[in-house]
């Protein structure tokens, strides 16, 4: 991945979530993460929780995740079951044993699909070893179409503090196009109850780049999401992993990608930071925009880009705990089989060196738009100016970004393609290998 990506998106990751790339992550590794559940905390600090409920009523063409659909009641329940002894497992380990959760966060596939009597028993039983009352942030993440009222008013039931609606898109044909099992209509009734109900936060997600896309459509999507006046919207760039159904079609059949190429997908997300700009909501990241920035915090994305342990739990989840990144078995039959033999259901795991725990922070903090060096002398003993001075050269050479005083500061054109950039940060064996 270089600075600057070929103008057509073709087949392949994008987005940059952890540092060293996933595909060094390996199963022969499993102790190390075993060993750090096993020993006493290392510091005070933050503890979070991850929650992968992985059914959906369709899976989306764009989609990458491990997602099941047409799943009954009994698969729901046998895999809410080995959920809930995984939790239970981990919170007997000495590394995390009587620690509170600072934030939890619900993800998918679709948290939604489970009925609110589903959700009222998830949470009593996981509430048997652990709690998130005291937690700041809990986040949910829904689909519009599985929504009820009684199921949202479940929600702030259950402690949910933070409600992201996956709109991505307001034309019914485009939604269909891409695999979506949603219409705008349902959007509107979800997004009436979520109001209705009341949440200290609220986020709706859209999707620049959706095949079928136009100017004209784009431009009504914001315009309509601006409308809507949630706390927070977040904006995806389209990109299409080895794994998606589009990615799998157009290998299969030597079809040209049909999304939109980077630069179109940049020019409509800085519309739309422009557009938002004008109703009150400001830039916090390359890909969100909020009303406040002193108050609409995202606790689960500022914490991951910050190193703090966080438990992934669930089919495929990953995790990062006392130095160690991991990630769970990425079948449901041998996920839930762990889990009822009473074993930590981890699939593969990687320790990295102090420098590349270095740079995953600082790449992280880099989607944000701005870092300062203090933090990175207080935590690490390391002046970043020093030691990134050749990729801030370039980059800035380059009009991505500027070095004011302790600060680096992306400009538009570089927070729009912040992703792209980050390679530049890598040790340089890893520049080149697939990230996932």
């Amino acid at each position: 991945m270089s600075s600057e990506t070929s103008a057509t998106t073709e087949i392949g990751s994008y987005f940059v979530t952890n540092y060293p790339p996933y595909s060094l992550w390996k199963r022969e590794n499993v102790h190390e993460i075993v060993e750090a559940f096993e020993q006493p905390p290392r510091r005070e600090g933050p503890l979070g929780l991850y929650i992968h409920i992985p059914f959906c009523r369709k899976r989306c063409k764009f989609c990458y995740f491990r997602v099941y659909t047409d799943q009954n009641a009994k698969a729901i329940e046998n895999y809410v079951q080995a959920l809930i002894k995984e939790v239970a497992l981990l919170a007997e380990q000495p590394g995390i044993a009587g620690r509170k959760f600072d934030f939890v966060y619900f993800g998918g596939g679709t948290p939604s699909y489970l009925s609110a009597k589903q959700l009222k028993s998830l949470r009593d039983r996981l509430h048997q070893s652990i709690s998130w009352d005291d937690a700041r942030e809990v986040t949910f993440e829904c689909e519009p179409g599985t929504l009820s009222l009684d199921k949202v008013k479940t929600l702030r039931d259950i402690g949910v503090t933070r409600v992201s609606l996956g709109v991505e898109n307001f034309d019914d044909k485009i939604l269909e196009e891409n695999g979506r099992a949603h219409l705008t209509p349902e959007v509107q009734r979800a997004y009436g109850w979520i109001q209705d109900v009341g949440f200290p936060q609220v986020n709706i997600d859209l999707i620049a780049g959706m095949v079928g896309e136009t100017d004209e459509n784009w431009a009504d999507c914001v315009d309509k999401a601006g409308k809507m006046s949630p706390d927070n919207i977040t904006i995806y760039q389209m990109e299409l992993p080895y794994n998606t159904i589009i990615s799998k079609e157009m290998q299969e059949g030597g079809l040209a990608s049909p999304v939109a190429s980077w630069a179109t997908k940049r020019r409509w997300v800085d519309e739309a930071f422009n557009t938002l700009a004008g109703v009150g909501y400001k830039v916090s990241s390359g890909n969100e925009v909020v009303k406040n920035l002193e108050t609409d915090k995202f606790i689960y994305r500022d914490s991951l880009f910050r190193g703090i342990d966080l438990l992934g739990t669930g089919v495929a989840s990953f995790g990062h705990f006392q130095g160690v990144h991991y990630q769970n078995l990425d079948q449901l039959n041998d996920y839930v089989a762990a889990c009822d033999e009473g074993r930590l259901p981890v699939n593969r795991a990687l320790t990295p060196s102090p420098h590349q725990t270095l740079i995953r922070e600082v790449i992280l903090q880099l989607k944000e738009g701005r870092i300062s060096g203090e933090p990175f002398r207080q935590k690490f003993g390391v002046d970043i100016f020093e030691e990134f001075s050749d990729a801030f050269a370039a980059q800035q050479a380059a009009g991505y970004l500027t070095v004011e005083g302790d600060e680096v500061i992306l400009t538009r054109r570089g927070l729009l393609q912040v992703d792209s950039l980050l390679t530049e940060y890598f040790e340089e064996e890893h520049r080149e290998v697939r990230y996932t």
